[in-house]
This record gives C-alpha cells, sequence and structure tokens, in this order.
C-alpha cells in the first residue's frame, strides 16, 4: 500500500489586501519545482476549523502563473477565528492533516499572524508553520521602513482618489471628510494625507490618553473648517483614520450604535457609518456660530483592497512568496517571512509576541517621530502659533463672532490636549529647537494659503 504524498497548503486570512495572488503563486511554483504537492485551502480557516476538508483547490505552476498581476484571493478569504475555541484549534490540525499537509503558509496580519502561532503550537511538530506579513494598515510589527506588503499598493490607490476630491473641494467649495481603514493604526490615513497634502489628518496616535471624546475630534474638525474660513476658503480635505472609533470614550460610542464584533473581537468599524456621524456633529458645531459647511462624508478602503498590485508590491510579495516556500522547504517553521536589506530575515514567532496581550505586536505611528512632525506642519488645523499670535487669534474670533476670550475657551482645549505640542515643549524635536517661541509649530502664512491646491 503506497503512502499519499505529502503536501503544502496555503491558507489566507484577515482582509484582502494587493499581493496576495503573487504571494500564492510565487510560493507555489517554488514548491512545485521540487515535485511538492501544493492546495489551496479555500476561505482561510472557515471550513477546515469545523473539520471540513472538502473546500481545497489543488494548485499547479499551469494554474497560478499568471495570477500575480491580479488582486483579490485566488483561493477565497474569511476572518474565521480558530483560537477561540480549542476544539476549532484542534479541527484545524486535524483536517491539515487528513489532507497530507505536512506544510502550512499563511498569509494575513495580526490576527492570521497569532493562528498561524497558535496551529504551530498545537501542531507540536507534526505541520511547519511559516506566516507571510499581509495588510494594508501596515501595522506588523516588522523592522522599521520595510512595509507590509498591500500599503504601498493601497496608499497609492487612496492618494488617486483623495487627489480628485480635493480638486472637486476646491472647485464646489466644500470639505471631504474622508475615511481611512487602519483598525488600530494611522499608517495609512497618513500616508495618504501626507502624499496629497490634505488640510489635515487624524489618526488614533496622536491622542496621549487612548480615550477620546466624540466632541474633542469635532472641535479639531470645526476647528481646522473655522480657521481655513478665516482666509476666505471654503473647501478642504480632512483624512481620518477608522481606528479612531476604538478609541472613543465608552458612552459615546455607545451612543453611535450598537457595536458589533468580529471573530477576532475587533469592532465591525464598517458597520459604523463614522464620516456621516463627524459631518453631522461638526455641522452642528458650525451652526452654534451661524456658519454652514458643505460636507461629504467618503469612506476609503474596500476600493483599495483588491486592486491589481503596483510593481513594489508585486515583486514584493513575489520575494516573499517564495522565500516563505523556500524556508519550510528547508524544514524551518514557527517564523513570519521578511525581507530585510533584500535578504530573507526570519521573525520567529516567539519574538513577536506582545507580553501584555500575548498576541502579535501592533506597529503604531509614532508621534515622537520627525515624520509625523513634517506632516504636522503641513496641515491646517488650530495650533498653539495661532493662539499666541493676538492678530491670528483676533481673526478666528471674528471668523464665528465671539470674543478672543470666549475663543480661548471654546477651543484652547484642543491645543492643552495635543500631544505634538506637548512633545515640542518637552523638546522632544530636535528640528524643532528655536529661540523663537512656538516658532517649531508655526506654519508660515503663505504656506497655510497655499494649502489645498490653491493655485490662484
Amino acid at each position: 500500500m503506497s503512502i499519499a504524498p505529502k503536501r503544502l497548503a496555503i491558507l489566507v486570512g484577515g482582509g484582502p489586501a494587493p499581493g496576495i495572488n503573487s504571494v500564492i503563486g510565487a510560493a507555489t511554483i517554488r514548491a512545485a519545482v521540487e515535485g511538492i504537492e501544493v492546495v489551496g485551502i479555500k476561505d482561510g480557516f472557515k471550513w477546515i476549523m469545523q473539520g471540513d476538508i472538502s473546500h481545497v483547490k489543488l494548485l499547479s505552476i499551469q494554474n497560478v502563473s499568471r495570477i500575480h498581476f491580479r488582486g483579490g484571493s485566488y483561493i477565497g478569504i474569511s476572518r474565521s477565528n480558530p483560537t477561540k475555541d480549542p476544539k476549532h484549534l484542534e479541527n484545524t490540525v486535524t483536517s491539515l492533516l487528513r489532507l497530507n499537509v505536512d506544510k502550512l503558509i499563511t498569509i494575513g496580519g495580526d490576527d492570521t499572524a497569532f493562528s498561524a502561532l497558535k496551529v504551530n503550537e498545537m501542531a507540536a511538530g507534526r505541520i511547519k508553520v511559516v506566516h507571510v506579513p499581509k495588510t494594508i494598515d501596515n501595522d506588523l510589527d516588522l523592522p522599521h521602513g520595510i512595509p507590509t506588503f498591500g500599503f504601498q499598493t493601497a496608499r497609492h490607490i487612496g492618494v488617486d482618489i483623495v487627489k480628485n476630491l480635493m480638486v472637486d473641494a476646491q472647485t464646489t467649495s466644500r470639505w471631504y471628510f474622508v475615511v481611512s481603514m487602519g483598525r488600530k493604526a494611522g499608517h495609512l490615513a497618513l500616508g495618504i494625507g501626507k502624499a496629497t497634502g490634505a488640510t489635515l489628518t487624524l489618526i488614533p496616535e496622536e491622542f496621549p490618553n487612548k480615550k477620546i471624546k466624540m466632541s474633542h475630534i469635532v472641535d479639531i474638525l470645526a476647528g481646522a473648517i473655522i480657521k481655513r474660513l478665516s482666509y476666505g476658503h471654503l473647501d478642504g480635505v480632512a483624512i481620518i483614520a477608522e481606528g479612531l472609533v476604538e478609541l472613543l470614550d465608552t458612552n459615546d460610542l455607545d451612543s453611535l450604535v450598537e457595536v458589533e464584533r468580529d471573530a477576532h473581537d475587533n469592532i465591525r468599524i464598517a458597520e459604523i457609518n463614522f464620516g456621516e456621524i463627524l459631518k453631522a456633529r461638526v455641522q452642528e458645531r458650525l451652526k452654534e456660530f451661524g456658519l454652514k459647511s458643505t460636507i461629504v462624508a467618503k469612506n476609503i478602503g474596500y476600493e483599495l483592497r483588491c486592486a491589481d498590485p503596483i510593481p513594489f508590491d508585486m515583486e514584493y510579495t513575489r520575494d516573499l512568496g517564495f522565500s516563505a516556500a523556500q524556508f519550510i522547504l528547508e524544514n524551518g517553521s514557527g517564523a513570519m517571512v521578511s525581507i530585510q536589506n533584500g535578504k530573507f530575515v526570519p521573525m520567529y514567532f516567539k519574538d513577536i509576541i506582545d507580553p501584555l496581550t500575548q498576541k502579535t505586536k501592533v506597529r503604531m505611528v509614532d508621534p515622537a517621530s520627525e515624520s509625523f512632525y513634517i506632516a504636522r506642519r503641513y496641515m491646517l488645523r488650530l495650533n498653539q502659533a495661532d493662539f499666541d499670535d493676538p492678530h491670528e487669534l483676533a481673526k478666528l474670533a471674528a471668523t464665528i463672532g465671539v470674543s478672543i476670550e470666549k475663543f480661548k475657551e471654546l477651543f484652547g482645549y484642543v491645543i492643552e490636549n495635543d500631544l505634538l505640542y506637548q512633545f515640542i515643549k518637552e523638546g522632544k524635536f530636535s528640528i524643532a529647537n528655536s529661540t523663537e517661541s512656538n516658532a517649531a509649530y508655526r506654519i508660515l502664512p503663505e504656506m497655510e494659503q497655499a494649502s489645498e491646491g490653491d493655485i490662484d
């Protein structure tokens, strides 16, 4: 009686990201040329965690050789989580063994990486596991400067969308509130906002207390609109990271909607129309001062996730797929794939676990970085210099028809709670050192007036 040959399985979890098919194709080809049979596990962990092994697809050089040009996932995807129930985790390992799988490549973000880690532990050497980091959020804990695959394509597409919205905003004298994907970190929102020169970008990392009142966000946005109005401009574009929702004060969050969570206990942010809520609240706030602003809420994210990868991600993901297959064919296991300085470097699961959460570490935007400081210098929003300059302050107060003291009372707290301003006061920015009070925070008036592509 002959023994069935051992197989390599590939599985995709989480949300789509440009480049998934490139990983699948490259890994399949690398294994196939060594005579290893490759099977695609359809729809992530969804079926095999139930013990169902019928949802599989044989992968060959012939059927994957050109899929790297396309977005989406050739073998589907899901957010199903086998780690919440020990039986599901056991079923996952048993299902893979029944399929004669002794090598598994998972493709996904931080939640899928954690699932891969647990499968590796449960398999106890019977199945070798390697993970390929994928997320347009760019929030997996790779070394500084190394993006997760899909991020660059998502940013590229997002920039094109926002660039068009900026022209529309100026043409029609309106504001756009663009809510960008990014569950925990603000990398994608900031990347789009910084590249386009959006009026302002709001990300979770800039709030020091890790809990935000809805009114605080509303006043930052309203303050930016008021500041633009003080210069005679009715238009603007604000990029807002959806992850702000998870930092909202519990009372504010509960008042929005009945919050649903996914299989990984993440808030289903897509179910909360955050942009429309902010639009309504900001318009209400402006109405208190007799001001009216046309605001359009726009969510971007689903348009980015299944885009065809740009050449950067196409090449990057083929390298990742090859490296994952090579590592596992050489009996490597229990690691996440990374390419550092042009070389493959395994990042072992044991080294990337956050000791506090016992889950894979999340990479956040560093609000104390010079990169973020530069981004803020180009944003048009209320800052300390506005409150220190009596002429600017008088102009802002006049725009909403209140006294200077009243304006300070209404909006001064926005600056007092500005994390970047606190860093500047503490001298944490070497490039911000100056003998002039608040010089580090001041944007030249001509730069402010040139914001948002004012080409007249």
